[in-house]
Parts: C-alpha cells; structure tokens; sequence
C-alpha cells in the first residue's frame, strides 16, 4: 500500500505579520514558517496506516523556506521517502499549486500509481481548503474531507478505505472509500508523534531528498488579491481595571447606560 502525504509551509501566526512592499502579499522575510498543523496530522495517519497495513509513505512537499528540515522531521519519525518540488514561485495560490502537483506526481520516480493522498483539509492561509478537492478533481480521483481516522482493511485486496468524517456540532460518519483517493484530514486518530532534535539531525546526515522540478504546470489564481492592509485602530476600546467585583460593576453601569441592562 503506498500513502502520499502533501505538506505545506505557513506563516507562524503567533508572531506579528507584516505585508510586503508590493501591498498585495506578506513579506515572507518576517515571518516563521512551520508546517501547517493540519498537514502534520495528516502525515500521523499515514504513518499509523503504515504501522498497520505495512504502508510504504512518500512526503512531499513545494519548495519554501525551512520546508526541507520539516521533510527531514517526516523521514525521522518513520516516512520512507520525501520529494520536495522545486522552481516555484514562494506561496502559489491554491489553484496553481493543485494543478503543479497533478502534473509533478507522475513524474516522480516509482510514485504512481497511490492508493491515498493524505493532505490537511485547510491550512491558515488558505481557509477555503480546496487544494485536496482540486488535485482530486485533477487526477480523477475520490475525495472526501474533514477526516478524522482512516481503517484500510486487508480483505477485498485492500482496494476500500473506512473513513471517519467529522460534521458540525460533534457528529461523526463512517464512509467506505474507493481507492484511490485523496483524503482532507483534520486531525489523526492520535496526536502527531514527537521526535526529538537528535533523530531529525541524524536523518540530515544519512537521508537525502529527492527533488523535482515544478515544470510549467501552474493555473491562474482563481482569486486576486489587489491590496492588503493590517487593521486599523479605531481607539473605541475601553479596558475596565480592578478587582472582579468592581470591573462586574463597571460592566452593569456601561450596559444599562446603553440600553442593554
């Protein structure tokens, strides 16, 4: 069985970010990239189908800042393979980045044919979450998001997965899966493993990742940012000070004299 799991840097947004000199992007100079929570979920479910189903699992990820030490944390924690896709530009849309990786995964060597694509189902920078549905689409597959577990059984020649999907307010449902298919998760079945600094520095030295070039299998945007601005202060907050009692009181004071209390 082989698993293909797709990841993706983003910008730390626990540090302030600023936005480029052309006013339309982030300037990716100030900014932290770490793998996207939701990609490094998805890669904890493939390496628990390996442990299971004997899967072989292939990281790959685009080029980016920082991305290659984020592959090298994918071999140490027991992935087989990670590919990095190089020659694009940083921070492709989602439409362009969908259409470069249908095009780049045939092209990696003893790849295809997948039996899963594992992918985050959205990412903080790209909130619609169609970068799965679009390879998918791409590539003629089945896809299915917002996925919470995943059981490949051995008997039908393992060609159905069993798949948890979540929907809002706590409900959950079981789907049978025709493979191949790409998979949007939100969360493994467990937490993303730790592996410690020692392990992804030996893997530095003794693995190696595989590159490939992007080609020109890009897509026009399907959204164009035209300008980007932080927000402004508008200066109408006021911050009540004091002990519990006297702040509650001050709150009951500001809500009545408006009507509210």
């Amino acid at each position: 069985m082989n698993v293909l799991v797709l990841m993706k840097m983003v910008p730390d947004i626990v540090e302030e970010l600023e936005i480029g000199a052309d006013g339309r992007s982030l300037d990716l100079d100030a900014v932290r990239p770490i793998v996207s929570e939701r990609d490094d979920h998805a890669l904890e479910q493939a390496l628990l189908l390996k442990e299971r189903n004997a899967a072989t699992v292939t990281v790959l990820a685009l080029e980016a800042p920082e991305v290659d030490e984020v592959l090298f944390t994918a071999l140490a924690k027991g992935a087989d393979r990670a590919v990095k896709v190089t020659g694009l530009e940083p921070a492709p849309a989602t439409a362009a980045a969908a259409a470069v990786l249908a095009a780049v995964l045939p092209k990696v060597p003893n790849l295809m044919p997948v039996d899963l694509v594992l992918a985050g189902c959205q990412a903080i920078d790209d909130l619609d979450g169609v970068l799965a549905p679009s390879l998918a689409e791409r590539l003629g597959i089945p896809y299915l998001g917002i996925v919470t577990g995943v059981t490949v059984e051995a008997a039908g020649g393992g060609d159905t997965a069993s798949v948890l999907k979540e929907f809002a307010g706590g409900t959950r449902g079981r789907y049978t899966v025709c493979l191949p298919a790409v998979l949007g998760v939100q969360a493994a079945e467990k937490p993303p493993r730790y592996v410690p600094v020692a392990k992804v520095r030996a893997a530095m030295k003794a693995r190696t990742l595989e590159e490939i070039p992007a080609g020109d299998g890009g897509a026009a945007p399907l959204v164009e940012v035209t300008a980007m601005t932080k927000p402004e202060a508008a200066g109408k907050a006021e911050m009540l000070e004091g002990d519990p009692g006297a702040v509650a009181a001050k709150l009951v004071e500001i809500l009545a004299a408006r009507g509210l209390a």
